[in-house]
């Protein structure tokens, strides 16, 4: 079949080529954006049988302000001394103006002596904001506050700065935005380095930044439409992380083919007759890479959080158009450019390369493999067990850069009140008969959740006539983000046991709130790491079974990539939260580093397997034939985990937390993959356990052979 591809694109270029432009400019024209179906809340994709989200809701339907987002503006002194009387009323003040500013989606700002600090430090003013926190009018009137608060404060002496969910998803925004435009600037510009370096030519340089944004462009544009058509949302890292997919396993799909091409040219092929032959030998080893990593993006629809369940399909509908573009696209373009894809160098393509690094590795590799498959297996097994010290961390504000405004002024706050009042928990209590609540069923709950662990402060609200709803404002005394404030108000958490507990007759209390609901988010993830793995591991097993005919094979190379998650997880652990001394790791990022690690290093574990195959099919018993395997394959392994690995790490110049860790995670995984994997560990071992390997068919075995063992299977069963 890749043969028969090959020899159709590479005879008929301009017209794939006119397809694709044709194609390109018909989705692009009529689909919606990628960022009309973002959502950037985490908690709103929580589904509906979880306890915060249907306080939520609840609380929306029975008071006015339900639907309503907030922002806390925080004033103190610039010389830090304790805020006078003067002071106070400057700031009462300043709250009126903003009331009587007419700032869209104002819907009122309340302070007073009572949002003055015991301590005096800081005074608080409450804004209620007409939406949610993700809607971009909301985000917007956050923007106007603070800038009405720059121009009233001014020769006041005090300072101020607004905090909040509203705030978090401003400060949010800008970091991904601002993150993206260096992560693209930055990926592009290692994706050219890189390739200059390598092949000399700038046009081999240029070819993925053309080809490649053009299918980044169809894809993000068919992501939209899928959106759309099955009415779901994206979470805001799914722009971040299309850029350096695209062009990280774009680029590993170019860097296969040139390669495979270059070294037919050296064979004597002419140069269409060599991309022909490049698509048919290399065709099927990336249409198994690419299939694995679709599969395992997939897995994630399995997810009981909507960000993760839609960010699977989403990568999986980029990869997929990446694979016709590789099989289609890129050859019709190399086929036109011909041996000029290598300008202005000629011995790139005229030239073997003696001596090189690749040649010199196969040698070690084919004559110790055992010692060479022990020390790379105990280099990942060491990195593996600082897994065991990894934290997950839920904190929105650490995910942003210390130094926005919503970090500071949360740190600002904390000098005066607990640090939950920044975003209070809201207990629910609900008459379950349609009788009115009574004012003694809200105060029971408020006494005793107020007595509970890690409870500050804890306000009943006066009950309107005959209301069968009330609401209970809880100040944590931990951040209300932060492991320990979950733990206080998760499932048979001190809280919510305690508020379950004192529930009257006919009445039901539910645990709501910020805090509330991203306990249900790490239960949610928590869960979806013991169904996603598994799932992903087996359909990758099961591709690398069709693909190498074999049972033995897939079970150590799937053995080999969990390691590998596990010595980058390990990794990464060691350096963010030993040497950074971060409080954890961000929640999501085993989930995307399984899949990215897994998936994307499988893609080198399937082209150097598939090139030992080919060897072992040449005639080549099982040592020679891993020794050739690394030096022709070697390369583009190599290149392809540098290149790959860079533009993963240029993610960590976005200065957003979760950002910077998976950048990081990722380029070291990739890195493992590419070097210790790919280059040391899988073909040592196959050479180590030769024909084993391929049990119980026969794929390392000569192409004459095959076909005469096939043929006396065949008479053996009487066909």
């Amino acid at each position: 079949m890749f043969e028969r591809i090959g020899r159709v694109v590479v005879h008929n270029p301009w017209k794939v080529i006119g397809i694709w432009v044709l194609a390109a400019f018909a989705i692009v024209a009529f689909s919606p954006k990628l960022t009309d179906i973002t959502n950037s809340d985490q908690t709103s994709f929580l589904p509906d049988s979880y306890e915060s989200v249907e306080a939520t809701k609840i609380a929306e339907k029975a008071f006015p302000t339900g639907k309503q987002a907030t922002a806390l503006v925080v004033f103190k002194r610039q010389d830090g001394a304790p805020l006078g009387v003067p002071d106070q009323g400057r700031v009462t003040q300043v709250a009126g103006e903003l009331n009587a500013a007419g700032i869209d989606r104002v819907k009122g700002v309340v302070s007073g002596p009572e949002s003055l600090s015991p301590n005096h430090s800081v005074q608080l003013a409450n804004i209620a904001l007409d939406g949610q926190a993700q809607d971009q009018p909301v985000v917007d009137a956050v923007k106007k506050v603070r800038e009405k608060l720059s121009a009233s404060l001014q020769g006041s002496g005090l300072k101020a700065g607004v905090t909040g969910d509203a705030a978090l998803m401003l400060d949010n925004q800008d970091s991904f935005k601002d993150g993206e435009k260096l992560i693209g600037i930055a990926t592009i510009v290692i994706i050219i380095g890189l390739l200059l370096f390598i092949f000399r030519s700038p046009v081999a340089a240029l070819l993925p930044v053309v080809s490649v944004g053009l299918v980044f462009t169809v894809s993000t544009s068919l992501i939209a439409l899928a959106g759309k058509a099955f009415d779901f949302q994206v979470g805001q890292e799914l722009g971040s992380l299309l850029t350096v997919v695209m062009f990280g396993i774009g680029t590993d799909y170019i860097l296969f083919l040139l390669f495979r091409y270059r070294e037919r040219l050296r064979a004597g092929d002419d140069p269409k007759q060599a991309m022909a032959t490049a698509v048919a030998r290399v065709g099927e080893a990336i249409a198994s890479a690419a299939g694995a990593v679709i599969v395992a993006f997939s897995a994630l629809v399995l997810s009981t959080l909507g960000s993760f369940a839609t960010l699977g399909p989403g990568l999986a509908i980029a990869v997929a158009t990446m694979l016709v573009a590789g099989l289609t696209l890129i050859p019709a373009i190399v086929s036109l450019l011909g041996t000029k894809v290598f300008w202005p160098s000629k011995k790139q393509w005229q030239q073997e390369h003696q001596g090189t690094l690749s040649a010199k590795t196969g040698k070690l590799v084919g004559r110790r493999p055992a010692l060479v498959a022990g020390v790379s297996g105990l280099v990942m097994v060491g990195l593996a067990v600082g897994a065991l010290g990894f934290t997950a961390n839920y904190d929105q504000i650490d995910q942003l850069p210390s130094d926005t405004e919503s970090s500071q002024t949360f740190k600002d706050m904390q000098q005066g009140f607990p640090a939950g009042a920044l975003n209070p928990t809201k207990v629910i209590v609900v008459s379950t008969n349609g009788a009115p609540l009574s004012q003694d069923a809200v105060t029971r709950v408020a006494t005793a959740v107020g007595g509970a662990e890690g409870v500050g402060k804890a306000m009943a609200e006066s009950l309107r006539p005959n209301a069968t709803v009330g609401q209970i404002s809880v100040l944590l005394k931990e951040s209300p983000f932060s492991n320990a404030a979950l733990d206080l108000v998760e499932k048979d958490g001190p809280v919510r046991n305690a508020a379950h507990a004192a529930a009257a007759p006919d009445t039901r209390v539910l645990v709501g709130g910020q805090t509330s609901a991203f306990a249900d988010v790490r239960q949610a993830t928590n869960r979806d790491l013991t169904v996603i793995f598994p799932v992903a591991a087996v359909l990758i097993a099961l591709i690398l079974g069709l693909l190498l005919r074999s049972i033995v094979a897939p079970i150590y190379l799937m053995i080999a990539v969990v390691v590998n998650f596990l010595a980058t997880l390990g990794a990464t652990v060691i350096v963010f939260q030993g040497f950074a001394g971060n409080a954890g790791l961000m929640f999501s990022l085993p989930i995307i580093l399984y899949l990215f690690v897994v998936a994307i290093g499988t893609d080198y574990n399937i082209l150097m397997i598939a090139r030992l195959r080919e060897e072992a099919r040449e005639g080549k018993d099982p040592r020679t034939a891993a020794d050739l395997a690394v030096e022709h394959a070697g390369p583009s392994v190599a290149a392809a985990g540098v290149i790959l690995a860079g533009t993963f790490a240029a993610l960590m110049l976005a200065g957003v937390s979760l950002l910077t860790q998976m950048g990081f995670a990722v380029a070291i995984g990739i890195v493992l993959s590419a070097f210790v994997m790919s280059m040391f560990f899988v073909p040592a071992f196959t050479a180590m356990i030769g024909h084993k390997a391929w049990w119980p068919g026969h794929g390392d075995e000569p192409r004459v052979k095959a076909v005469e063992q096939h043929r006396d299977d065949a008479v053996r069963s009487g066909l």
